[in-house]
């Protein structure tokens, strides 16, 4: 058991940060602790989506960069929504 924690490289560190966010943040999702639409469910979503992507620059597996990257452009997509969304209704509410 110590042999594998000899292995475990600081890179591997961050990737098990970003499993953590992702699966943290879908877990928030499921008990409705959060909603699809919170900035802190897609910012998680988002960080976790980033460790993955530095700890795959160590050790690259194309098939899991292509969906960190794709799981990263979601989550920005829906950041950039949800904040659209309120400045819309900001807007709207300030309006005589």
């Amino acid at each position: 058991m110590i042999e594998f924690f000899s292995y475990i490289t600081f890179t591997d560190i961050i990737g098990f940060m970003g499993v953590a966010c992702v699966l943290g943040a879908y877990f928030c999702l499921q008990t409705e602790w959060l909603k699809s639409d919170d900035l802190r469910y897609l910012s998680i979503n988002a960080c976790g989506a980033v460790l993955l992507i530095v700890s795959l620059l160590n050790t690259m597996n194309l098939a899991s960069m292509v969906i960190e990257i794709c799981w990263l452009s979601i989550s920005v997509f829906g950041i950039i929504k949800t904040l659209t969304r309120r400045r819309t209704q900001e807007s709207d509410y300030e309006r005589p």
